[in-house]
């Protein structure tokens, strides 16, 4: 059997879920049906059939978050592909097969969007063997979803007579409620997971045949790739020049080679807070509630929270708590948050792109309290990691440590502090903080001066090559 070649699709272009911002915080970050998030749990779906580490295409300004995640669940370390720019399925999707030919393999690649729940690992694991025959064969396999009610929300596919993998006979978009009645009532129409299972070089030669615009941009971005530890960032200016397209329009809707294997394993894309619901964990009264969230009297509504909330009296709603906004919302309409989005960057609002906790290759800041002249942030070190070798021409630091242990240079001294021990950074002076210890490093930040943007810093030595 080929080598099987995990490709997780985590570039940021599929629906969000954090309650207001679009670009931000894509929903595979998120802990939602479990303690895992969802990107977690797709490489622990994959990772006992897997027979290497994943490869994980991205957005650059995802990456710190991709390779946390996944080293927390002990993952192989992976392959990161970044895409300066989205540009769809179909050139990620080929990146993915260019790094997993570049050692000389040819190997089978299993691509999972890194956003879908799967309830049945087992059986997914099962539909995948299944599928590898006809896609060792040069077949480009998709997984179609045994349809449990007339859905709207997907797109379906009609396959060929047949047991097991059969014949593709035809893509098709979302349907209305009748038409999507007519595909349930017919048999032979699966929804669309967005999942596949092909041989890498078999998808490069028919996207060649079909879009080899895509092809030759892609392979350029791919070649002129700079290379940074585990991530590969795809030339910006050669990928700019790729057509935006998905595999399905690009390559199986053209390909007389797709075939599909109708499938059960417990599926959901959760494209929405209320989709979520429909795949959490209810209490007796319908409501699915996470975090600190009293319900009275309340059914069947759904609560995301980080802080307390209570639902007094109400039904089929949804509300989403964070320290960036709050959502509420009907339960049928919460897809409108869309329309929320456009308000806010018609009015330029960071919280239509920004979220407020930023994930740096060393840890994490968030931004507690700002105002005139001052900023508050609550800064974690990873253990054995350090800030890059500054200084900042408008502001000064102070230093408090909550927990842990920091080692603190400042100019001519290295000196370190524990907890409930403080420094103080002038304006001007050459400074960098570390963590020597083996647990999360977490200080108090008060930034005090007439200019706090993040571009203050002079950056004299930084082990992840930052300007």
């Amino acid at each position: 059997m080929a080598k099987l070649q995990a490709v997780l699709l985590s570039g940021g272009s599929g629906t969000r879920l954090w309650p207001l911002s679009r670009e931000a915080y894509p929903k595979q970050f998120l802990p939602l049906a479990g303690d895992a998030t969802m990107l977690q749990d797709t490489w622990q779906r994959v990772a006992a059939i897997a027979d290497s580490a994943p490869i994980v295409v991205a957005g650059e300004e995802h990456r710190f978050l991709v390779a946390e995640q996944l080293r927390q669940i002990g993952a192989p370390v992976p392959a990161i592909l970044l895409e300066p720019i989205g540009r769809n399925t179909a050139p990620a999707i080929a990146a993915a097969a260019l790094q997993a030919m570049a050692s000389g393999e040819d190997p089978l690649m299993l691509v999972l969007p890194s956003d879908h729940v799967v309830r049945d690992p087992e059986a997914f694991r099962a539909a995948v063997r299944a599928a590898s025959p006809a896609a060792e064969a040069g077949a480009l396999v998709t997984f179609g979803i045994v349809p449990s009610a007339p859905e709207t929300g997907f797109g379906y596919i009609q396959a060929g007579v047949g047991e097991g993998v059969r014949k593709v006979l035809r893509f098709v978009e979302k349907p209305d409620a009748a038409t999507a009645q007519g595909y349930l009532d017919a048999g032979d129409f699966f929804w669309n997971s967005g999942m596949f299972l092909l041989r890498a070089s078999r998808y490069l030669e028919e996207l060649q045949r079909f879009r080899p615009e895509i092809a030759e941009a892609v392979r350029k971005a791919f070649d002129a790739a700079a290379r940074d530890g585990d991530f590969i960032r795809l030339d910006k200016v050669a990928f700019a020049q790729c057509p935006s397209d998905s595999i399905d329009y690009a390559v199986m809707e053209n390909t007389d080679a797709a075939m599909v294997l109708p499938v059960d394993f417990g599926w959901s894309d959760v494209g929405s807070w209320s989709s979520l619901w429909g795949v959490s964990a209810q209490d007796a009264s319908g409501n699915a509630c996470r975090g600190e969230v009293i319900a009275v009297d309340s059914r069947n509504s759904y609560a995301w929270s980080q802080r307390m909330v209570a639902l007094v009296g109400v039904d089929d709603i949804v509300v989403v708590e964070t320290a960036d906004a709050v959502l509420v919302a009907r339960k049928d309409r919460v897809q409108q948050v869309k329309d929320v989005v456009a308000q806010l960057k018609a009015q330029q609002r960071s919280q239509a792109v920004l979220h407020r906790e930023v994930h740096r290759p060393w840890g994490s800041y968030d931004s507690v309290d700002v105002g005139s002249c001052f900023q508050v942030k609550r800064i974690k070190v990873k253990p054995g990691a350090r800030l890059s070798l500054q200084s900042h021409r408008h502001r000064a630091e102070h230093w408090v440590v909550v927990s842990g242990t920091a080692r603190v240079t400042r100019n001519d001294e290295v000196f370190d502090l524990c907890a409930n021990q403080s420094a103080y950074i002038p304006i001007g002076a050459t400074h960098r903080l570390e963590n020597p210890g083996h647990e999360v490093l977490e200080l108090i930040e008060v930034q005090s001066g007439d200019y706090l943007g993040e571009d203050d810093i002079v950056r004299y030595e930084d082990q992840y090559g930052r300007a």
